[in-house]
C-alpha cells in the first residue's frame, strides 16, 4: 500500500506531529484506511532546487492522480510552494513526474 517518502530542506517545529498529520491527510487523498499508510519524513540543509537553498521537496509516492492534493498539503504544512518540488511515482515516463501541481507529460503536451 503506499508509502511516502518526503526529503525536504524545510525543518518542521514537530516532525512526528508533521508525520502523524501527512498520514491522516494522505489516507482522505489516496483514499487508503490510514493503516496502511507509510511516512517518512527526512529534512536534508543540503536539498537544493533550481540551483539554491529555497525551500524544496521531492516527494516518493506511486500514483500520478493525487499530486494536485499533495502539492497543495505541502505548500500549506511546510509552506514550499509547487514549482519547488517535484512528485516521483516510481513508474518511468512524464507521466509520472510530478511539477507545478500536474504532471510533467501534461506540461509538455504528451498523453
Amino acid at each position: 500500500m503506499p508509502a511516502l517518502i518526503l526529503h525536504t530542506n524545510v525543518k518542521v517545529e514537530d516532525p512526528k506531529r508533521f508525520s502523524l498529520d501527512l498520514s491522516k491527510f494522505a489516507s482522505k487523498a489516496l483514499d487508503k484506511p490510514e493503516t496502511y499508510i507509510s511516512i517518512s519524513y527526512e529534512y536534508n540543509e543540503f536539498l537544493t532546487f533550481a540551483g539554491n537553498f529555497d525551500p524544496a521537496f521531492v516527494l516518493v509516492i506511486k500514483n500520478e492522480k493525487y499530486s494536485n492534493e499533495l502539492f497543495g498539503y505541502l505548500e500549506r504544512e511546510l509552506g514550499v510552494p509547487d514549482h519547488r518540488g517535484y512528485i516521483d511515482f516510481h513508474d518511468p515516463g512524464g507521466e509520472n513526474l510530478g511539477h507545478k501541481a500536474t504532471i510533467f507529460s501534461k506540461l509538455f503536451g504528451k498523453k
